[in-house]
């Protein structure tokens, strides 16, 4: 008799790791008139959270970063030419969640630089192969990343590729985007296997990108993983240091993000912050296609380093203030001027968006001063280099008077933030409901079809949440 078919495995418990940040607390000008943080491009926290609503169930609370959500849309912000790489846009509007409330919102667009005019750029990819990442969603979905970034490159560009499993293993040396077969085959050949040494594989990485770096280009290292890591220098610690020694020589590292399950988030967003890079999360291909094809000069090309915003509020016209998200991008007040300390990395074309929860004591006056401070896009090669600065006064007339005569973009941000609220558990937002959410997004939508994909996971949410926990007071509970 043939012997009976092994059991089946027992299921894997769930071992992802968030990182609960807080939430901002509301804030009296007269007390602290200064709003300081460093600004966040990153957008993995939206993509993680669309995948865990379509798979059938709510995020965790501590995976929704409310900047995240925000800085995912385009907001179809203008670029005005002028000498400074970026655009301050402001504006604000009654809140439609809290009677005597307003938002402003205080957003930065980067200049765009089309793939013509972006530097060359020598990237090296290191690819997680180990046994966590043997699924669809993981191994080949990076690997049909991957092809999309190689085929977004141009001449002059080269590409190294590195993997780590149990061990670590150069693949590809620097090679010419001219041999782009080659690259692909290589590419194809990756499959996933064994025990997760990041900390050796990070360092193969970078061993990879300084043969291959040219003084004024792009030289940058990308990283796909899962982000669990269990053999060597696992600890958060051990491989932020790593990272820290190499981004002075003008190396930077962006993270993007596969799978669930076992998804360490938390590493893989520190990875990127202190690689000076962007941090992505791709959970299909049309993501792929965003991060890798649509906006992939803004991952490649910076145009503005160490980028620091400060917001002044008139305590002569503000009674209290709240920033919305980027509790972990907040800076000291101190160290706004501080340039050892780092801010955030912009890329071409990117947009930065923040949102204000604000008592205004009357709107005749400018309620703030927005200043912001940046380094030039590349390290100086003769020690530390000096930031600039930039500021601008918000025009009162610039606050509309109802909610319904805001711009679009703005309502739709707002919209955007109630949503993420909402998941956050926010105790601010006790007033706003899924319903409130998806009707002021369908009042603000322009036809973007990322804008109609947002109205159907807000619908979603509304169903998958239990009866009675369909607004941020009743899911804070």
């Amino acid at each position: 008799m043939p012997s009976p078919p092994p059991p089946p495995p027992e299921p894997v418990s769930n071992t992802e790791d968030y990182r609960d940040y807080g939430v901002n607390a509301a804030t009296d000008p007269k007390k602290d008139r200064f709003s300081t943080f460093a600004i966040d491009v990153d957008t993995a926290s939206y993509s993680i959270s669309r995948r865990k609503l379509l798979e059938g169930g709510l995020p965790p609370v501590s995976a929704v970063r409310t900047e995240e959500y925000l800085n995912y849309f385009d907001y179809g912000y203008d670029y005005k030419t002028s000498a400074l790489p970026y655009t301050i846009h402001m504006a604000g509007a009654p809140s439609p969640y809290a009677a005597g409330h307003h938002y402003l919102r205080v957003a930065i667009q980067a200049k765009r630089v089309s793939t013509a005019e972006r530097r060359p750029v020598h990237l090296t990819y290191l690819v997680d192969t180990s046994g966590s990442m043997q699924s669809e969603d993981k191994i080949e979905l990076a690997k049909k990343s991957l092809k999309i970034l190689t085929s977004s490159l141009k001449g002059g560009d080269t590409i190294a590729l590195c993997t780590y499993a149990g061990s670590v293993r150069e693949v590809l040396p620097p090679t010419s985007i001219e041999q782009k077969d080659r690259v692909l085959r290589a590419i194809d050949d990756l499959s996933a296997g064994g025990s997760t040494a990041m900390s050796s594989g990070i360092d193969l990485a970078y061993r990879l990108a300084e043969r291959g770096r040219v003084a004024g280009h792009i030289n940058h290292v990308v990283v796909l993983s899962d982000g669990d890591a269990n053999v060597g220098a696992t600890s958060h610690e051990a491989i932020l240091d790593q990272i820290a020694r190499y981004k002075n020589k003008g190396i930077t590292l962006s993270t993007i993000g596969f799978g669930n399950g076992n998804y360490k988030d938390t590493m893989m967003e520190q990875l990127a912050d202190k690689g000076n890079g962007n941090y992505s999360y791709i959970d299909s291909v049309e993501q792929a296609r965003r991060v890798f094809g649509d906006q992939v000069n803004g991952m490649l090309e910076v145009v503005a380093r160490d980028m620091k915003v400060q917001v002044e509020f008139s305590p002569e016209v503000v009674k209290e203030y709240r920033l919305v998200g980027y509790e972990n991008r907040d800076v000291a007040d101190k160290d706004f001027r501080n340039d050892h300390v780092d801010g955030g990395e912009v890329g071409a074309g990117h947009a930065v968006t923040a949102l204000y929860d604000v008592v205004l004591k009357g709107q005749d006056r400018s309620p703030i001063v927005v200043r912001v401070r940046h380094k030039a896009p590349t390290p100086s090669p003769n020690g530390p280099d000096a930031a600039s600065e930039h500021a601008e006064s918000m025009n009162p007339g610039a606050i509309a008077r109802s909610f319904d005569e805001a711009p679009r973009d703005l309502r739709f941000a707002v919209a955007v933030s109630g949503f993420a609220e909402i998941l956050r558990r926010s105790p601010y937002a006790a007033n706003a409901r899924f319903s409130d959410i998806a009707r002021i997004a369908r009042g603000a939508t322009t036809g973007k079809p990322e804008q109609a994909e947002f109205i159907g996971l807000v619908e979603r949410a509304t169903r998958l949440a239990p009866e009675g926990l369909r607004s941020a007071s009743a899911m804070a509970k």
